[in-house]
């Protein structure tokens, strides 16, 4: 048996190289994309983040919460942040506290942070997905654009019970 003559000298076929010149130009594109869609997308994650512990942070929850609380949701408060104005939300293993209910077409500053562990904060059906994190506050501007009750899901994996880490955004006409 002799090994297969060596070609590596010879120029590569056409079809090879438009092959290699496809991907290329595709990776040049997908690579423009990233920094495009930052500009220009919809989605993107949220710029402002200020550092805070999660005791103080907890603390400036629990007072949002009891000075805007109008109703209880399963021993949960239910909140209504003025419009215009800030909400708080934490997360801990295995909920997020408190329920916001908000008014349709008002912009809020959504302000998040993790009491644990690193958290997702996906509000759904609409799709808007932020990660977050202990030691870290970040601020989601947010612009409620329908009417109804919005879940909050957890989309990181935060230990045995994160199936059932679930939030509860309620939007008012």
């Amino acid at each position: 048996m002799y090994p297969p003559a060596e070609v590596w000298w010879r120029p590569i076929d056409r079809l090879e190289r438009s092959w290699v010149i496809i991907a290329f130009v595709w990776a040049l594109v997908l690579t423009a994309m990233m920094p495009l869609w930052f500009v220009v997308g919809k989605q993107n994650v949220p710029v402002t983040t200020y550092r805070t512990t999660p005791e103080r942070f907890r603390e400036t929850v629990e007072a949002f919460a009891a000075e805007h609380q109008v109703g209880e949701r399963a021993g949960i408060p239910v909140v209504a942040p003025p419009p215009g104005g800030d909400a708080y939300v934490y997360a801990q293993r295995f909920s997020f506290y408190p329920i916001l209910q908000l008014e349709k077409g008002e912009e809020y500053r959504i302000h998040v942070s993790s009491l644990d562990v690193q958290h997702g904060f996906s509000i759904q059906p609409v799709n808007l997905n932020f990660q977050i994190v202990p030691t870290y506050e970040y601020v989601i501007t947010l612009t409620p654009t329908e009417s109804g009750e919005f879940q909050v899901v957890c989309n990181e994996y935060c230990g045995l019970g994160h199936h059932v880490m679930t939030g509860t955004i309620l939007v008012n006409e």
